[in-house]
Order: structure tokens, then C-alpha cells, then sequence
């Protein structure tokens, strides 16, 4: 019984591991009040950036290991104030900081509960390729998972390719957390550079020769750039400094080590 539970495990694991959702409407937070005057400031987030995240070369690592429990319980509190709110009486720019802020805030969270852990694959269940099918918040009456808050809100109700420069998986293959909690009245700026950043980096695009490798998320989330190999590549050249060749052969890789300081 074992052995077929191990060899099982074998089998879906690797399934599990490339899988990635799809958007997926959810009609409930596709609302919202354009004539609302409310704002965050986020500013307790920001403290925490300010304190724990730090740049090294092409990334910014989180020093989660320096996370003191005065702080752990700020970032706890934070995610409560967002929580006891609902988002959906927002303007669509709150909404959008609301959500990328939160998700971020939820992914740290995650980690300092689990710390020390050598990557966020690692957490979930046992069948589990991560967290993020886990209930983690509850909005609204609304128990959710940070997929949910991906794939189900964040993707087709903005239909942006940049948020997924916006949102952090904790993991140093993936576009950094930002430095700047995201601001409602900043987003287009603060979405341009965090996509130009990525972008201008080896782990979104690095070239070897005549191979070039992208990172995975533009194999994951295809229909997002543009839907096919030429649309991928028509997005990326928006930001990239040195365009990247229409006819070129794709490689794809991700590194899902933790983003965290002395990696």
C-alpha cells in the first residue's frame, strides 16, 4: 500500500507541479464604486518593505529570518484591516491595490509561519504543490484561497498581463516583491516598472548564445502575453531593452528557491 501511495505521488506530483490555472470569472467581485472617496495608505506594509526587504543583483530578498514578533503581528493586524473591509465598495484602482497588497502581505505571512523552509513549494498539504489552494483569508463572508485572489478576481476581472510582475510567490524565479506597497493613484507607474524590471533581468529573459530562456511564466500564462509565441514576444519587447528576435527558439525555466536574504 505504501509503495502504490509513494509511486502515486511520483506520478501526480510532476502534474501537479506544471499545472497552472486559468482565469477563471467569479461574478461576486465584479462590483465596484467609482464614486468612493475610501483609500488605503497601506503604510504598515510599507514599514515592513522598508524594514525586511533588501536588493541583491537582479533580485530583492526578504530577510525573513530578522522578522521580529512585534512585526509579525503588525503584518497580521494589516491583513486583518484589509479583511474586515469589502473591497467591492472601492474604486477599481483601490480594488486592484487592495488585492496585489494583500495577496503579497498573505504570501509573507505564509513563509514566517513556516520558516525556516527552503521554498513555498514546500508548503500545503501532502499532495499539495504549495499553498495556494489553502483557504488563507476570509473577504466579505467569502473564505478564499490565494488562487482565488489570483485566477478568479485579480486576471479576468483587470485582463492586465502586468499583474503578474505584481503578485510575489515568494520564490527568487519569480518577478521581485515590490519595494513600494502598490498605490492606487501610482498603479500605472508602479505596473510599468515592476514589468520593465522583470523583463530586463536574466530570470524574465537571458540569452546564451542562440538559445534564449524565458521564464516560465510566459509558457504558463501564454493566453495572457498575447496567447501564442509571437504575442509573448510582442509583449516582451515593449519593455526590453535589447528586443528579443522574432524567429528565435524558447527555452523556459523557474527557480522556486525562497527570495530570502542570505540565499
Amino acid at each position: 500500500m505504501q509503495k502504490r501511495l509513494i509511486l502515486l505521488f511520483c506520478l501526480v506530483f510532476p502534474l501537479v507541479s506544471q499545472a497552472a490555472p486559468k482565469a477563471e470569472y467569479w461574478a461576486m467581485w465584479d462590483a465596484h464604486n467609482p464614486d468612493s472617496q475610501a483609500t488605503f495608505t497601506h503604510h504598515s506594509w510599507q514599514v515592513l518593505l522598508d524594514k525586511y526587504l533588501q536588493p541583491q543583483g537582479q533580485h530583492t530578498l526578504f530577510n525573513y529570518a530578522a522578522v521580529t514578533e512585534a512585526d509579525k503581528k503588525a503584518l497580521d493586524h494589516y491583513i486583518r484591516m484589509l479583511t474586515a473591509r469589502d473591497p467591492r465598495t472601492l474604486t477599481k484602482n483601490e480594488q486592484y491595490a487592495y488585492w496585489v497588497n494583500l495577496y503579497n502581505a498573505v504570501t509573507v505571512t505564509l513563509i514566517l509561519e513556516a520558516y525556516p523552509v527552503r521554498s513555498i513549494t514546500k508548503l500545503g498539504g501532502l499532495f499539495s504543490f504549495g499553498p495556494w489552494d489553502d483557504e488563507v483569508v476570509t473577504v466579505a463572508g467569502e473564505p478564499l484561497t490565494l488562487n482565488d485572489i489570483e485566477h478568479r478576481i485579480l486576471r479576468p476581472l483587470w485582463q492586465d498581463p502586468r499583474t503578474h510582475y505584481a503578485v510575489n510567490c515568494a520564490s527568487l524565479g519569480c518577478p521581485n516583491l515590490q519595494p513600494k506597497a502598490f498605490q492606487a493613484n501610482a498603479l500605472e507607474a508602479q505596473l510599468e516598472q515592476a514589468a520593465y524590471t522583470f523583463i530586463n533581468s536574466d530570470k524574465g529573459v537571458s540569452q546564451q548564445g542562440d538559445q534564449w530562456r524565458l521564464s516560465s511564466i510566459y509558457k504558463w500564462f501564454e493566453a495572457d502575453f498575447g496567447g501564442d509565441k509571437q504575442g509573448v514576444i510582442a509583449h516582451i519587447n515593449q519593455y526590453r531593452d535589447i528586443p528579443l528576435p522574432q524567429e528565435v527558439t524558447l527555452e523556459y525555466d523557474y527557480n522556486w528557491d525562497l527570495n530570502q536574504l542570505g540565499n
